[in-house]
């Protein structure tokens, strides 16, 4: 993420589609100059932080995906967390993202666990925490907002993490994804900036 992004998530926050997970209608310019300002923030004090998803057949930015330190519950955690434009849900890119995202956290910082908070009703990102191999923990409140958590462990033995047996995640594994991008003139791939 960097802060020439601003343009690509003033558009895609102005969506009611995708701010249905927040409380507010829109998020005015400065709301999101200064979030992304947070972001590259967190990103040096932590050395992790969210990635601008972009598509590398157009260059074009269609959402963000990363992890975030935060208290849940007095308790340090790391969240992974995403959000999309929503003419690009349901074709796989949150899975592939958050997958990476996964992968990233356990395999080069080696954290040993993630969780998401996953708003009461969005059934989308509840598949997409599921997918990726997490397991629903418990239902909490977190900054006056009614959220499912979901946990994700590293497995130490094999420093994988649980849910790599089994489960593909490679841009190609699912032959509806690759037709729903063909007929949109776009692939699989995506580049984390």
């Amino acid at each position: 993420m960097k802060q020439s992004d601003i343009e690509d998530f003033v558009l895609m926050f102005a969506d009611p589609k995708v701010m249905a997970s927040f409380d507010v209608a829109s998020f005015d310019r400065s709301e999101l100059e200064q979030w992304i300002q947070r972001n590259l923030t967190h990103q040096d004090n932590f050395g992790y932080g969210l990635f601008s998803v972009i598509l590398k057949i157009n260059g074009l930015l269609i959402g963000n995906c990363g992890l975030q330190r935060m208290e849940i519950s007095g308790v340090q955690a790391v969240e992974l967390g995403y959000e999309f434009r929503s003419d690009y849900w349901n074709e796989g890119y949150a899975t592939e993202a958050a997958g990476a995202v996964r992968d990233f956290a356990f395999h080069q910082l080696h954290l040993p666990r993630l969780t998401s908070l996953v708003r009461l009703g969005n059934l989308g990102a509840m598949r997409v925490s599921e997918k990726i191999g997490m397991t629903r923990i418990g239902d909490i409140t977190h900054n006056n907002q009614h959220y499912w958590q979901y946990l994700i462990e590293r497995n130490r033995d094999h420093d994988k993490p649980n849910d790599v047996l089994g489960l593909d995640l490679s841009p190609f594994s699912s032959r509806r994804r690759m037709r729903q991008r063909k007929r949109r003139g776009s692939t699989p791939e995506q580049s984390f900036a």
